[in-house]
């Protein structure tokens, strides 16, 4: 008796401990994008892609959407299409923003700097990029900043075509001459932004606004169209196919916080390649510039000639600022090109709305057993609702922690899942209480009855546990989507039925068992609640 009331004190003590901790911290569960609302995206590739790049494309998207921080995303494959559900994200904007950085990584050379596409035409001040390229761990100083000369207003739409050619022929001069006399230079469009074609892009601004941020001129990564048309010399630039690797580090020699990029081996001799030919030259011609989706994440200077390790960018980053760099360069590249068939936006007061009658359902599906159970099996009834409190204690602490360790969410398929786990966990009462009675009608006592019969009435709850457990963990595995999680949620309320049942409904019933008051209780006895008549503690 000893060691039942040891367990039953100690489960007590761990929902307590767990469930108090989780409402002292704020800890609540996540909910998914059908509870709480947000985007949810269609996107196709453009032409024809081999299934294989599809799912690579799928692998980056969940990668590059959870480094973001979007908690617990949905990213499948559904035929050809990939799905994209973003819960509690509530700005289209915003998520396609997130989403719509499928176009590929490319490092290309810096030719010009070029005023942002809402500058002024008279002082516009243009500022070079704030990073540089380094190895090892050798402090690096930031570019400065460049001004460009006082111009008066023109015209901006007369000369498009010929400010068009100039960027596709690389032509840094007869861009610099068009901003000297005041002619507003255009960015180049994303259909316009192509490998082997000189661009002119905008670098990240911190407030969200491509415009107001400087522009760069910048060479192609495949140079040999513009070479062989223009007769130029241009170093090819690179794709994020020849990074390996990038991750932020700090360095306490003075660089702070830094990004450092491990290369492949044919990615590493490019880079030298552009580094050997950008390093002699002044800024910006130095300078290699980072390029996702049309933006100019980074644009480093060069401060050697060759690399032999890790190429360390360095600039006075922030924590964030570095961790995000890392990311965009380690999920830069996607072997696919994609659009956005459909963005649909889900109400967060639908999402409320079905929440609230998941729960409703779930209240009155227990109340209903509850009820039942009270007058089928008296006080044994109370002890199936003390039980059932335990799972729900214990499940919603559980999904709570892990909604702030891993992202976890609750969906509305996961409540259905936990309300079918209900039936799973009363099951295994009954299995108890009647293999009570049939120990009882031999002749035994109930004290006696207890131990004896919960060791075999355990082998079978194990056996159907094990069942239901196995099913939902092929289910979690073989299925996608919203059916996973259903699979999820049951798998853990069986297992946490398996808990209960040895650590907090044996122990109870055990100690119930020996109190002659509570056994023999006419209207709520355990022995009216096993239907026999022998009522010998």
């Amino acid at each position: 008796m000893g060691r039942l009331r040891l367990y039953l004190i100690g489960t007590i003590v761990v929902v307590v401990g767990l469930l108090g901790g989780v409402i002292a911290t704020g800890l609540k569960p996540i909910l998914g994008l059908d509870l709480q609302g947000g985007v949810s995206l269609v996107l196709a590739p453009v032409g024809n892609v081999k299934p294989g790049s599809l799912d690579v494309a799928v692998d980056i998207i969940r990668n590059r959407v959870d480094s973001l921080g979007v908690a617990e995303p949905e990213i499948s494959r559904q035929g050809g299409n990939i799905i994209v559900d973003l819960p509690g994200v509530k700005e289209r904007a915003k998520a396609e923003r997130i989403v719509g950085q499928t176009a590929e990584l490319r490092l290309r050379p810096v030719l010009a700097n070029l005023p942002s596409a809402n500058a002024s035409t008279s002082t516009t001040t243009t500022t070079a990029p704030s990073t540089s390229s380094t190895t090892g761990g050798t402090t690096t100083t930031a570019p400065t900043t460049t001004t460009a000369p006082t111009t008066t207003t023109t015209t901006t739409t007369q000369n498009t075509a010929a400010l068009k050619s100039a960027i596709a022929s690389c032509d840094s001069a007869a861009l610099q001459a068009a901003v000297t006399s005041g002619t507003k230079i255009p960015t180049t469009a994303r259909e316009d932004d192509k490998r082997d074609a000189c661009v002119v892009l905008p670098l990240r601004a911190k407030n969200g606004k491509s415009g107001d941020a400087p522009r760069l001129l910048l060479g192609p990564v495949d140079p040999t169209k513009v070479n062989q048309a223009k007769g130029l010399d241009f170093t090819p630039g690179m794709t994020g196919k020849s990074v390996d690797s990038a991750k932020k580090s700090f360095e306490s020699g003075g660089a702070g916080y830094v990004v450092l990029m491990t290369l492949t081996g044919p990615g590493l001799n490019a880079f030298n390649k552009i580094a050997a030919a950008s390093f002699p030259k002044s800024a910006p011609q130095n300078e290699v510039s980072i390029v996702l989706d049309g933006i100019v994440q980074s644009a480093p200077q060069f401060q050697a000639s060759s690399f032999s390790g890790d190429v360390q960018i360095s600039g006075g980053f922030t924590s964030d600022e570095a961790d995000e760099l890392a990311k965009v360069i380690n999920f830069g590249a996607l072997p696919v090109t994609l659009k956005k068939l459909t963005t649909q936006n889900v109400s967060p007061t639908l999402g409320k709305d079905q929440l609230r009658a998941g729960v409703a359902a779930g209240i009155i599906g227990l109340a209903l057993v509850a009820l039942y159970m009270l007058i089928y099996y008296r006080i044994l009834g109370a002890v199936v609702i003390l039980g059932l409190g335990v799972s729900a204690a214990l499940l919603y602490a559980l999904i709570s922690l892990f909604g702030d360790w891993i992202s976890l969410t609750l969906t509305l398929a996961g409540v259905t899942g936990i309300i079918v786990s209900v039936g799973i966990t009363v099951d295994s009462y009954v299995v108890y209480y009647e293999r009570l009675k049939d120990e009882v009608r031999t002749g035994k006592t109930i004290r006696s009855s207890v131990d004896r019969g919960f060791t075999r009435a355990f082998r079978t709850i194990l056996a159907a546990d094990l069942v239901s457990f196995i099913g939902a963990l092929a289910l979690y595995l073989l299925a996608i989507g919203s059916v996973r999680g259903f699979a999820f949620y049951l798998g853990v309320s069986t297992i946490l039925d398996l808990l209960v049942a040895y650590f907090f409904m044996h122990p109870l019933v055990s100690m119930i068992a020996r109190r002659p008051h509570l056994v023999r209780g006419r209207a709520f006895g355990m022995a009216t609640g096993l239907d026999v008549r022998e009522a010998t503690a």
